[in-house]
């Protein structure tokens, strides 16, 4: 599961593209409104993500004004993690190469030298 935190950033992402930020919201993560709790600082970021892939930041705002900050922080984090797995397989492949070639370079013990 190497790649589960990059995976579950970009899901998280297409899916709030595609969903539409008129629709009523139905069913809640939210641990504050199970709690019944009337104020959550996090409330909206997915609605304001969500208007920012729609290109109305405007609306975005409304939601939350820390919707378009949170995107940006997500996406970093989308490209730090793919360009830490790309740099890890690059040096995987590199290593692999090198030991390959040490051991076509390593004399055999069972020649014998005349």
């Amino acid at each position: 599961m190497p790649y589960f935190e990059l995976s579950f950033w970009v899901l998280g992402l297409v899916s709030l593209a595609l969903m539409n930020p008129l629709a009523d919201a139905h069913f809640s993560l939210c641990f504050f409104k199970w709690l019944g709790i009337g104020f959550c600082p996090g409330c909206g970021l997915g609605h304001a993500i969500t208007w920012v892939f729609h290109g109305n930041l405007q609306e975005s705002f409304k939601a939350h004004p820390g919707g378009i900050f949170a995107l940006t922080v997500i996406v970093c984090r989308i490209f730090l993690l793919a360009k830490t797995k790309w740099l890890f397989l690059t040096f995987i492949k590199q290593s692999n190469a090198i030991n390959i070639q040490q051991q076509r370079d390593k004399p055999d013990p069972n020649e014998f030298i005349i």
